[in-house]
């Protein structure tokens, strides 16, 4: 248990599993949190045979009660957080003229919403030195019109977390929403090991170099 901790939140096969692998390379145990078990074990599986300490988990993100279970549940096994890195976000093409109010709010339901009963069940367990990571987007300052709740998502979770950092920070935790200002690609400086490198980047510097938010251009 004394082995520090990474949790992704909305973990795939591109950018959140480049980021986990960048984690377990500096000898933290992972947990990637996904749909569903199915999903998300065989990534896992792929970590061990590299020889990482990782587990793969289904939850549903938008169930704060889930969330909630699932980071006491990692808690338990784990004995700490040291790492909690919050990845989801909605895609819906649906532009201003036609996006409802029930359907922005669903895509904030997941884009946003979960980090905050993640924080909150995870904070005890997190030392000083803890980071809470979170995967940010250029579409929160240049959203595209035609699925302009991802926009939304992306605007709302940045200043959620400078919110976070500042009641967080007398913990000795910080907080820091990444900013990738361009679109994730196979190959080049967008692609899922590179822009994990900057990401893990953003959460090893000091507290004297401390900042709420990291843009990354490539």
């Amino acid at each position: 248990m004394n082995k520090p901790v990474y949790l992704v939140l909305g973990a795939g096969p591109g950018l959140g599993l480049a980021t986990a692998r960048r984690f377990a390379d500096t000898g933290h145990t992972v947990v990637l949190v996904g749909q569903t078990d199915d999903q998300m074990e065989p990534l896992a599986a792929g970590l061990r045979e590299q020889g990482a300490i990782a587990e793969g988990l289904g939850a549903d993100l938008t169930d704060p009660a889930a969330v909630t279970a699932l980071v006491a549940g990692v808690v338990e096994r784990h004995g700490r957080i040291d790492v909690l890195h919050f990845n989801p976000s909605a895609w819906r093409e649906a532009d201003v003229l036609h996006l409802t109010p029930d359907q922005l709010f669903e895509d904030l339901a997941l884009g946003v919403a979960p980090l905050l009963p993640a924080v909150q069940a995870a904070v005890e367990a997190m030392p000083a030195g803890a980071r809470l990571l979170v995967t940010g987007s250029m579409a929160a300052d240049q959203p595209n019109p035609a699925a302009p709740s991802l926009g939304v998502q992306k605007a709302a979770v940045r200043n959620l977390v400078t919110s976070l950092d500042a009641t967080l920070s007398g913990r000795g935790i910080r907080a820091v929403a990444v900013q990738v200002n361009g679109s994730l690609a196979k190959e080049g400086p967008f692609a899922p090991p590179a822009v994990s490198a900057a990401l893990h980047a953003a959460t090893i510097r000091s507290d004297d170099e401390w900042t709420a938010h990291v843009g990354y251009d490539g």
